[in-house]
């Protein structure tokens, strides 16, 4: 806190979900971490469920969501979502990964899937500084994701793409940070990166904060049709 900080983004994600959570009747938030965000929003639909992959998060998050009367469940192996056909109004995502074809499945017709992302080249000029090789999945862009949308039968109904500016204050913040994100640099260990550690530690002493790129995107997509009658 405060000795990492990233953006401005040009869209709040809460402001632009906040219009489709007013008439939304059912509700799933996908990857809900320990429930901050979702229970933020309170008051929630009566029918509101979240899934969390992160075995560890999962009793953080029912003991957050559940006196809310949200249900949290796991979800199934390649992001597969334990629920039936045209379950919710409205599907939030942020910052997990998902399967267009599920997202799909589950969503009511006329129902919106909100969701933002961290995009594949998030820090990627950090990890040419350490000498590390490059995350994994630097092909996931707004575009990649869209075209799996659009393949599953989505329309986009809104898209935003940034670059913006990450800086962390202080070298034991970046250290945190890599240990925490393990994906950024999955081989990394202090020893291992300490020279090229301490060449950013010089830069921090000097200038009062290193500064890298950060990538993220913004989608609202649209499961054709009408709700049916009574919905």
């Amino acid at each position: 806190e405060k000795r990492m900080t990233y953006g401005p983004l040009s869209w709040d994600f809460v402001a632009e979900l906040r219009p489709f959570l007013r008439k939304a009747g059912a509700l799933l938030d996908m990857g809900t971490g320990g429930g901050e965000l979702l229970a933020s929003l309170a008051p929630l639909p009566a029918d509101t469920c979240a899934t969390e992959g992160y075995p560890p998060n999962l009793p953080v998050a029912r003991q957050r969501l559940e006196p809310l009367g949200v249900r949290v469940v796991a979800p199934g192996e390649g992001d597969h979502l334990p629920f039936p056909d045209e379950r919710f109004e409205l599907i939030l995502n942020r910052h997990e990964s998902f399967s267009a074809p599920e997202v799909f499945r589950v969503l009511k017709p006329g129902g919106a899937f909100v969701h933002q992302s961290v995009g594949g080249t998030d820090l990627l000029d950090l990890n040419v500084a350490l000498g590390a090789l490059p995350p994994e999945f630097l092909d996931w862009t707004l575009d990649e994701a869209l075209n799996r949308l659009l393949a599953a039968g989505f329309a986009i109904a809104a898209k935003q793409e940034e670059l913006i500016p990450v800086h962390f204050l202080d070298i034991g913040a970046l250290v945190a940070y890599l240990k925490v994100i393990a994906w950024q640099v999955p081989d990394f260990e202090v020893a291992r990166y300490r020279p090229a550690l301490r060449k950013i530690h010089e830069e921090i002493a000097r200038q009062g904060r290193v500064r890298f790129q950060g990538h993220r995107f913004f989608l609202v997509a649209r499961r054709p049709g009408l709700p049916r009658q009574g919905e």
